[in-house]
């Protein structure tokens, strides 16, 4: 809700008027360490509410999570908006490098998620990204680093990247220059 309400440049509550309910997590992109909302109408929240009792759920004290969740809240435009200029900043990394591996729709990239096209016949998904997260003494040799990208099989083509609060466009940088030693070298 947070990222999309960023992205379009609105108040979450002009995209939430047309639903029933709405949960909102204050963790990852938001930074807090846990905690999430549920709003709805009165009976819906209730019930809700009595459900989350009846399977143990409830905290104790808790004003220290509300307290970072407000925090992440206050501060979610400018957070989110860098966690899309990085998803962005990759998905351009992906153009640029002009693989037959792998391509992106450049339009499609709107958040912090970053959706990118494998071809058929070179790696599949779960494959491109174990190599992705694998460190290989030929990457440190040539590259000085060590770099470990995790990112998720989302299809039979297409391979999902996310960005939140703890990915830096440092790291940005560094999962672009993964991404290219490991398709040069399926290239080869």
């Amino acid at each position: 809700l947070m990222n999309a309400a960023v992205a379009q440049g609105v108040e979450p509550a002009q995209i939430t008027q047309y639903c029933d309910s709405v949960s909102l997590c204050f963790s990852k992109g938001l930074g807090a360490p846990a905690g999430a909302v549920l709003a709805g109408r009165r009976g819906f929240v209730a019930e809700a509410w009595r459900a989350r009792k009846l399977l143990g759920g409830g905290m104790r004290q808790a004003g220290v999570l509300a307290a970072a969740a407000r925090i992440g809240l206050e501060h979610a435009e400018e957070t989110l908006r860098r966690d899309h200029n990085n998803a962005r900043r990759f998905a351009e990394g992906i153009q640029e490098l002009n693989s037959p591996l792998c391509s992106i729709s450049l339009a499609a990239v709107e958040t912090n998620i970053v959706m990118m096209n494998i071809a058929g016949g070179w790696l599949p998904p779960p494959e491109l990204c174990e190599h992705l997260r694998a460190v290989s003494e030929e990457e440190v040799a040539e590259t000085g680093q060590a770099v470990s990208v995790l990112v998720f099989p989302w299809s039979a083509h297409t391979v999902r990247a996310v960005w939140h609060r703890d990915v830096s466009a440092r790291d940005t940088e560094l999962a672009k220059n993964k991404l290219e030693f490991v398709a040069r070298k399926w290239q080869k």
